[in-house]
């Protein structure tokens, strides 16, 4: 949290977040992913994001690449993915409802 308050004391334009999740309360992870949805949504801020928890990150970003062992294999429209059987299989435990 620190590390996320001290990068935007800068004011950039764009922020690279790697592992929002990680070490964090969920309800801390929620505020804080509702803050960068809000600084892109307002203020035009670019967020790339990294992130092992799928369903956060297809939730938070417009855009999303699948990575395994380090090579995209998917990519596309956050909603397309995450409504993707096979995606949804691999990484979000089974078909979204």
């Amino acid at each position: 949290m620190v590390a996320f308050g001290r990068a935007m004391m800068a004011r950039p334009d764009a922020l690279v977040v790697d592992e929002l999740s990680l070490g964090l309360a969920p309800g801390v992870t929620a505020d804080l992913a509702a803050h960068l949805a809000e600084l892109n949504r307002t203020q035009g801020l670019t967020v790339l994001l990294i992130e092992q928890n799928a369903r956060l990150a297809f939730e938070l970003c417009r855009r999303a690449y699948v990575l395994e062992s380090g090579r995209v294999v998917t990519e596309g429209e956050s909603a397309e993915l995450a409504g993707d059987p096979r995606v949804a299989s691999a990484y979000l435990g089974g078909a979204i409802t």
